[in-house]
């Protein structure tokens, strides 16, 4: 979320485009997932532009926007994670896979159930869900992202998921004091951090074959 329509849009733009690169330059296919995260984020920040530009209310594009953000992400990113882990590390991201999955399917029921709002309120955007048990899937959502990037065995990946959670944070409390809408700055930063991942991931030499396995 943006503080405006013109910062949403320019701001998706260039996350978008860095995500298309990102994608373009990705070699394994283990880490395309986490490769097209940032493509993803300026794909949902483009939706919201349409949002501001339509003066918030129960559309399409706010419906969009909730999926996106609630259990398409709660999914997406730990299996984004998972696919990109070392093997040493895959057992334990499956747990928060797992609990991706419970959360994404508690989400996506409240979102059938219940209608979604946006509300512009000053430079801020508020989405009024109504979920139940809310509390419960906030936990669950935050496990899922920034615990399996915690998680990750990756030094780069680590560093994104303490990003994610104190930015979280600090965008959470500016966007409740309808201060100003922070979360697209936190998503240029995540989008930085995952184009160096790639960049790293892609010079990173291939594990050579012992010896004694290229005799013939």
């Amino acid at each position: 979320m943006c503080w405006s329509a013109t910062a949403d849009l320019v701001v998706g733009a260039a996350v978008a485009s860095v995500g298309t690169v990102c994608v373009a330059r990705t070699r394994r296919a283990g880490d395309l997932p986490m490769a097209a995260l940032p493509l993803l984020l300026g794909v949902h920040q483009l939706v919201e532009a349409h949002i501001w530009h339509t003066g918030g209310g129960t559309g399409a594009a706010t419906v969009a926007w909730a999926v996106i953000a609630l259990p398409v992400l709660a999914v997406w990113v730990p299996v984004g994670v998972w696919c990109a882990a070392p093997r040493r590390t895959r057992r334990r991201v499956t747990v928060v896979v797992a609990v991706g999955v419970v959360t994404a399917a508690g989400l996506t029921y409240g979102l059938a159930t219940r209608p979604v709002r946006a509300e512009i309120r000053g430079h801020t955007m508020a989405y009024v869900i109504g979920l139940p048990q809310a509390e419960l899937l906030i936990a669950g959502y935050l496990i899922a992202t920034v615990g399996a990037l915690l998680l990750s065995g990756d030094r780069r990946l680590t560093l994104l998921g303490v990003l994610c959670g104190v930015g979280a944070v600090v965008c959470w409390l500016l966007w409740r004091l309808q201060f100003v809408s922070t979360w697209c700055a936190l998503a240029a930063v995540c989008t930085v951090v995952l184009y160096k991942w790639v960049r790293r991931r892609r010079t990173t030499p291939k594990m050579a074959l012992p010896a004694w396995n290229t005799q013939y």
